[in-house]
């Protein structure tokens, strides 16, 4: 091999060889936190973070090879909350999801640097969560819930499904300061329905069995179930509840329609989750919580379970069902 020639290959594998390990060298680990209200087995937590891994998928991010995923379940516990909200912290995880303002809140009190992302608080600039949707300023950002002006529309419902009721029962979570912002917005419209609201707790199945009770004691009356985590995770009690006293109801969520419920308008929850991984996404690329804008839900479900209202003799008006993105049968 002539001088020149060798030369040329020697310095082709001189420059080939560091690109060859740079590319055999396995991908940075990112660390990412997750904790839930719920429970690990809950089917709602099961689907949530299924559209969350999805949407982190479909952005390259997959576990094991680049993302580890730590999680934690306080089961709607506040003392679990604060306990998980400190562990992850511990962690140093490059970001955290979190789905509800009382993690959120945790998670803040242990580190105002660890970014965060929400995917359904309600009002995270009155929490003081954000500094403002447009720019939260700090280390958490994410995305709403929904508006407290929805809570009306849902006593609009009760009167269309139910036009016989006169009284509603509003479910509230008393710890969540958002519970008795939801019943102020319910209250604002219904002395124009005709219709008597009162507040009922549901902290805990002990509380809501005796509100049940307490409230079905008197005809002509209907029940609205707030957002809340209490009202998630009690779910199954909630619509059994309902069935057995006889009550129409009004539910923020489809899964309680899914469930046994008769009604529901709200947001796509799990659409918020798979929203929550671009998010993340983004924070894991290097942009900060504080620069990412508040969003909004973009899509909103009204279900309706036919053989519930069937079982509480009422016929669903025809309007309404054309409405409905989903009919149970």
């Amino acid at each position: 091999m002539r001088r020149r020639e060798f030369i040329v290959l020697l310095g082709s594998a001189t420059a080939a060889g560091p690109s060859a390990a740079r590319a055999q060298q396995p991908e940075r680990m990112r660390r990412v936190g997750v904790i839930s209200a719920l429970t690990a087995d809950d089917s709602e937590a099961l689907a949530r973070n299924a559209a969350f891994l999805q949407g982190l998928g479909e952005l390259g991010w997959t576990v094991g090879r680049n993302v580890r995923i730590d999680y934690r379940w306080s089961a709607d516990n506040l003392e679990n909350s604060r306990k998980y909200a400190a562990e992850l912290v511990a962690l140093a995880p490059d970001v955290i999801l979190a789905p509800s303002g009382a993690n959120v809140g945790e998670l803040q009190q242990a580190s105002r640097t660890v970014p965060i992302v929400f995917a359904g608080v309600i009002d995270p600039v009155g929490s003081g969560f954000v500094d403002s949707l447009a720019r939260p300023g700090g280390n958490a950002t994410g995305f709403l819930l929904f508006e407290y002006s929805l809570s009306g529309k849902w006593l609009e419902l009760l009167k269309q499904i139910a036009p016989s009721v006169t009284r509603a029962a509003v479910l509230r979570d008393t710890a969540n300061p958002a519970g008795n912002a939801q019943l102020a917005a319910i209250q604002v419209v219904a002395q124009s329905l005709g219709v008597e609201v009162s507040p009922a707790n549901m902290r805990d199945a002990g509380e809501i069995e005796r509100a049940f009770a307490v409230f079905a004691r008197h005809g002509n009356g209907g029940l609205i179930v707030t957002g809340s985590t209490s009202g998630t995770v009690h779910r199954n009690l909630i619509v059994t509840l309902a069935a057995r006293h006889k009550l129409p109801a009004v539910y923020p969520f489809r899964f309680f329609v899914t469930g046994g419920g008769l009604i529901s308008y709200g947001p796509d929850f799990i659409d918020q989750y798979r929203r929550a991984a671009g998010y993340v996404d983004r924070i894991l690329k290097g942009e900060k919580p504080a620069d990412l804008p508040v969003q909004a839900p973009t899509k909103y479900e009204l279900a309706i379970n036919v053989k519930a209202a069937k079982a509480l003799g009422l016929t669903i008006p025809p309007a309404l069902l054309a409405r409905a993105d989903e009919v149970i049968e």
